[in-house]
C-alpha cells in the first residue's frame, strides 16, 4: 500500500475500501492531521458504520501522508472547551469515538508513521495492532498545555501500557521513538518507514484470512478475561458456540483436504 492521496483541505475522515479491508484516514494535513471535533464526531460514525459491516474483515487506521496525528486541534480549545460543561460534552464525543474502534467487532490495525501524539496515540491504543514506521514519534505532552486527559481517554493507553509507563508517559511529557514504544509494549512491530503501509496491509490480509466469527469471539474474550472476574458456567458454554457454524465445519474440512479454508462469517 502506498499513502492515500486527496485533494481536499478541508478536515475530515476518509474510508475506502479494498475487498474486504477498509481504510480510514485521519485528513487535516494542514495541522498535522490533529482531530478537531467535527473530525472525531465523523471517525465516530464511519467506524460505527464499519463496524456494522459483516463482509469486512479488518480496518487500517492511518493518517494522510506521512503523519498519523499530532493530537487534538488546539486552536478551537478555548471555544469548544471554554466552561466545564462544554469540555465534558467535546471529550465525550472524543470518548465515543475511541470507543468504538476499540469495540468494534471487525479487528483493527494502526498504520503510524511520523507524529502520533496526544489524540493519535489515543486512537493507535484503542486499535488491536500497532505498526510504525521506526521513525515515528509518541507521546502526550498535554501537562505543558495545562490539562489532564479525560479518563475515557486514558483508559486505552493504561489498557496498553500498564500504570508504570502511563504514568512515565503523562508526567514527563517528552516524545520518545518507535523503537522506546514497542519497548514499552505500545507497539506490535516497528518496521522501515517505506514498508508501514505494505506491512500494515499484509496483516490485515492475514487477518482476513480467519474465521470472522473467531475474530470476533477472541476480541470478546480478551476483553472478558482482562476484567479479571472468573467466569460463569454460562459463559463458558458459550465459548463453544462455534460449534454449530459453518465456519467450524469448513475449518476442519479444509484442513482434513489440505486446502485453504473459504469462511463465510457464519
Amino acid at each position: 500500500m502506498t499513502p492515500a492521496m486527496t485533494t481536499t483541505n478541508t478536515p475530515t475522515i476518509l474510508s475506502s475500501r479494498d475487498n474486504d479491508i477498509a481504510t480510514v484516514t485521519l485528513c487535516n494535513p494542514a495541522k498535522l492531521n490533529a482531530l478537531n471535533a467535527a473530525m472525531w464526531q465523523q471517525l465516530h460514525a464511519v467506524m460505527c458504520t464499519l463496524s456494522g459491516d459483516a463482509t469486512l474483515r479488518c480496518i487500517i487506521l492511518r493518517g494522510e501522508g506521512a503523519i498519523f496525528a499530532a493530537g487534538g486541534d488546539l486552536e478551537e480549545f478555548r471555544t469548544a472547551r471554554a466552561t466545564v460543561d462544554l469540555a465534558l460534552a467535546y471529550h465525550e464525543v472524543v470518548g465515543a469515538a475511541l470507543a468504538a474502534i476499540e469495540h468494534s467487532p471487525v479487528p483493527t490495525v494502526a498504520a503510524i508513521l511520523g507524529p502520533c501524539i496526544g489524540g493519535g496515540l489515543e486512537i493507535a491504543c484503542a486499535c488491536d495492532l500497532r505498526i510504525a514506521g521506526r521513525n515515528a514519534q509518541f507521546g502526550a505532552p498535554i501537562m505543558k498545555l495545562g490539562f489532564s486527559m479525560y479518563p475515557d481517554e486514558l483508559h486505552g493507553l493504561l489498557a496498553i501500557a500498564g500504570p508504570a509507563v502511563t504514568k512515565e508517559i503523562l508526567l514527563e511529557g517528552r516524545l520518545f521513538s518507535a523503537d522506546e514504544a514497542y519497548a514499552k509494549g505500545l507497539l506490535t512491530r516497528v518496521t522501515e518507514d517505506a514498508q508501514v503501509f505494505t506491512e500494515a496491509h499484509a496483516t490485515a490480509c492475514r487477518i482476513a484470512k480467519g474465521a470472522p466469527l473467531v475474530a470476533k469471539a477472541h476480541k470478546q474474550w480478551i476483553t472478558r478475561l482482562s476484567t479479571g472476574q472468573p467466569l460463569t458456567l454460562v459463559e463458558k458454554h458459550a465459548a463453544f458456540r462455534f460449534i454449530d457454524t459453518a465456519d467450524y465445519q469448513e475449518g476442519l474440512a479444509a484442513f482434513l483436504e489440505k486446502r485453504p479454508p473459504q469462511f463465510r462469517g457464519c
